[in-house]
């Protein structure tokens, strides 16, 4: 962080943690502390494997990142929310549908949560390009840009590239093989965003069964999520029930996404995750959360890396023919257009539901 005076911003003060006795997933913490040598690596990409392999989702500690700082990147993630008008936000609201990614403002009730009861979502989001210079910003979040450019480039080089070396490791790859598909300075939409979840209504609660966003897979490679005090994020556990993740103070919550099953060919898949309704002691509160979201260049192929000597010994399962494989340019635009306002048709498992993107089957659990 800048030595110099910060601009001031209100500061967030995060709510008790639930004292609720709820069914948490038995998630494991890897300390990226030891990222930082060959010996550290090497003791710690088993860790993620089996983390990665069985759950799809691990905490890490460590990071590099001080209590400070993360409380501090907390108080500015609420600046686009509550320091800019309505007016203002309709300017910086991208058109999705032309531009294939979110830029600036995604506005609440965006999202079919329950098509069937016409729920829509009440999550407004901020997302901001790696580049924090790539697109204007509101007035009011202008002061704080130095600030953001040092957290998006900490989550770059300090957080998702040491997650790349060591899912490389753990496919017996050189361990800048997928670090080269995430470059800093090159075309793409890896983000910072900022994302609010307003409380809703007793009968949208009713309705929808308490999810304020369905089961899904990101679409990215690796999502970085700053552990939120207010409870909400539930994953499947491989026993087949949603399990809540627990939080950790200045943790992570670290899971991979689509691009990385295309990567492993199909060895570390996506785990499905949702937002559900927080605890009831956490009820009157927003939900606020800082994330990173990672995605490789625009112009990478989602090919698998067949030259793994594990992917060789365990099979490539291939999402569609290699010859027709999207660039992660292709997918993105696809899926986040389709996101949350497409027609799905039901799936033949119980309480599935499906849509078509690249000619590839795209599931989300209701």
């Amino acid at each position: 962080m800048p030595s110099l005076t910060l601009p001031e911003c209100a500061h967030y003060i995060p709510p008790p943690e639930t004292k609720e006795d709820l069914e948490f997933a038995d998630l494991p913490i890897i300390d990226l502390s030891k990222a930082h040598t060959p010996e550290g690596r090497a003791e710690l990409y088993p860790q993620l494997r089996d983390a990665l392999l069985t759950h799809g989702f691990l905490y890490a500690i460590n990071h590099g990142y001080t209590q400070a700082q993360r409380d501090r990147i907390f108080d500015i993630a609420g600046v686009p929310f509550n320091d800019v008008s309505s007016d203002e936000k309709k300017t910086y609201t991208a058109d999705v549908d032309k531009v294939g990614y979110y830029a600036g403002y995604k506005p609440r009730q965006f999202w079919k949560v329950d098509a069937e009861n016409q729920i829509l979502d009440q999550i407004e989001h901020y997302a901001i390009n790696l580049n924090v210079t790539k697109r204007p910003h509101p007035t009011a979040l202008r002061p704080f840009l130095p600030e953001l450019d040092d957290f998006a480039r900490h989550n770059h080089f300090n957080i998702l590239h040491p997650i790349l070396r060591l899912i490389a490791l753990s496919l017996e790859l050189p361990e800048e093989t997928l670090v080269e598909k995430h470059n800093f300075d090159r075309t793409g939409e890896t983000s910072v965003r900022f994302m609010k979840y307003y409380r809703r209504s007793n009968d949208d609660e009713e309705k929808s069964k308490n999810v304020w966003l369905k089961g899904h897979t990101d679409i990215g490679s690796i999502t970085i999520l700053w552990s939120q005090p207010i409870g909400g994020l539930q994953i499947m556990a491989p026993d087949g029930k949603w399990k809540w993740v627990r939080h950790i103070d200045n943790g992570l919550v670290i899971n991979t996404g689509d691009m990385m099953t295309f990567f492993t060919g199909g060895y570390y898949k996506p785990t499905i995750h949702r937002v559900a309704q927080p605890p009831s002691d956490q009820r009157t509160y927003d939900r606020l959360g800082a994330y990173y979201f990672a995605m490789p260049d625009n112009d990478v192929r989602l090919l698998p890396c067949a030259e793994s000597p594990v992917l060789k010994r365990v099979g490539i399962e291939r999402q569609c023919l290699d010859e027709d494989s999207p660039s992660c340019e292709t997918w993105r635009k696809g899926r986040t257009t389709a996101y949350g306002r497409s027609d799905l048709k039901k799936g033949v498992e119980r309480g599935v539901e499906e849509e078509v993107i690249e000619g590839i089957v795209v599931k989300h659990y209701n």
